[in-house]
């Protein structure tokens, strides 16, 4: 790497309040903040609002899109799409 063309790439812990969740990374991220971590040191900490252990993907808890209802539901409210829509006008 060059020098003075890159920012300052440090250990820097992301912690997730909403999940009690925090990792310590490397990170150009900066913070004024900080934290004593595990092995004693301090790192700046950066609060994210979600992580892995709160995103509902990554927990299962996300919604599934029930797709055949949704076909149902058009076919429902427009009726079966079986025609041709090429030159459907009254002649």
């Amino acid at each position: 790497m060059q020098q003075d063309k890159h920012p300052d790439y440090h250990p820097v812990v992301f912690r997730d309040r909403a999940a009690g969740y925090a990792f310590l990374t490397r990170s150009t991220a900066t913070s004024e903040q900080t934290i004593e971590w595990d092995d004693g040191e301090t790192y700046p900490v950066v609060d994210v609002e979600i992580s892995s252990e709160s995103h509902p993907f990554y927990t299962g808890k996300a919604r599934t899109v029930d797709t055949e209802g949704r076909i149902a539901q058009f076919e429902r409210r427009y009726g079966s799409t079986g025609q041709g829509s090429a030159g459907s006008g009254s002649s």
